[in-house]
């Protein structure tokens, strides 16, 4: 089957989906159609899934923080790999969240409210920079910034959401983000950009530390953070992720060369 019908594989279980919700007289032509498409769509999504299982034994590639300021680890790879999923490349991604040092963040509620607007939060607007030397290969701009999902509901909502979500293409997960080419079969991801904020465009040669856009809360996204990863191709569907290493100083003032580990603080420092 054609790698392109296989990226398609959300389609087949939206169609699947929906066929047995309409179906209103049981097992019939119908919702057989909708269970058989239901299967193959799930076996297209495992077959994808176990495609971008990288190869193991692969060293680092240093890269330096797409940040500045004081941020937050979360979900990174220096705690558990796959540390998001092997789809989308992800196996080594990480997420960044802005902490600044006595600047408090909206709290969790239980139930009200059910979310806050994403200029609360001191990640969103904050330079998204350029982790080295690069060109620019793909962009999405126009992704709206939602509400934060700070509540139970909220949250169960953006799982939810995150499904649908995932059964699209992949700027429906990443919103709005920016693909750079780093050197040969290196391409880093940068996702859940604020709206509008681009200062670049697709063929741009950037520098390391270059502003390329501000911190968003576009996408599959609970709250305005940076997704970041390294990948071996540019198309988010069949590339591999790469590990990559930063330099930074964590919370005690040691300098440290790797990822930080998830919930801890830590300051980017300039990589070798």
């Amino acid at each position: 089957m054609p790698i392109s019908l296989w990226k398609r594989h959300g389609l087949f279980l939206a169609a699947g989906a929906l066929c047995i919700l309409v179906n209103g007289q049981g097992p019939g032509p119908l919702w057989y159609t909708g269970v058989t498409l239901l299967l193959l769509g799930g076996l297209m999504r495992w077959g994808m899934w176990r495609n971008q299982r990288p190869p193991q034994g692969q060293s680092p590639i240093p890269v330096d923080v797409p940040v500045s300021g004081r941020w937050q680890a979360i979900n990174g790879p220096a705690t558990k790999v796959p540390s998001h999923t092997h789809s989308h490349a992800q196996t080594y991604a990480i997420d960044l969240a802005c902490h600044p040092t006595g600047e408090a963040t909206p709290s969790f509620r239980w139930l009200w409210p059910l979310g806050k607007r994403p200029h609360h939060y001191p990640a969103f607007g904050s330079p998204v920079l350029a982790p080295g030397d690069g060109v620019v290969v793909a962009t999405t701009d126009r992704q709206r910034d939602h509400f934060c999902r700070t509540s139970l509901p909220g949250f169960i909502y953006l799982y939810l959401e995150g499904f649908v979500r995932s059964l699209g293409w992949p700027r429906h997960l990443w919103g709005n983000y920016v693909i750079l080419e780093l050197g040969e079969s290196v391409y880093a991801g940068l996702a859940h950009l604020k709206r509008g904020s681009l200062r670049v465009a697709v063929g741009d040669r950037v520098s390391a530390g270059q502003q390329l856009a501000e911190c968003g809360n576009s996408g599959n996204s609970s709250e305005p953070h940076l997704h970041f990863q390294l990948m071996s191709g540019p198309d988010s569907e069949t590339a591999h992720g790469l590990p990559f290493e930063w330099r930074y100083r964590d919370d005690d003032g040691a300098e440290r060369d790797g990822v930080p580990e998830d919930n801890s603080y830590f300051t980017p420092l300039k990589s070798h």
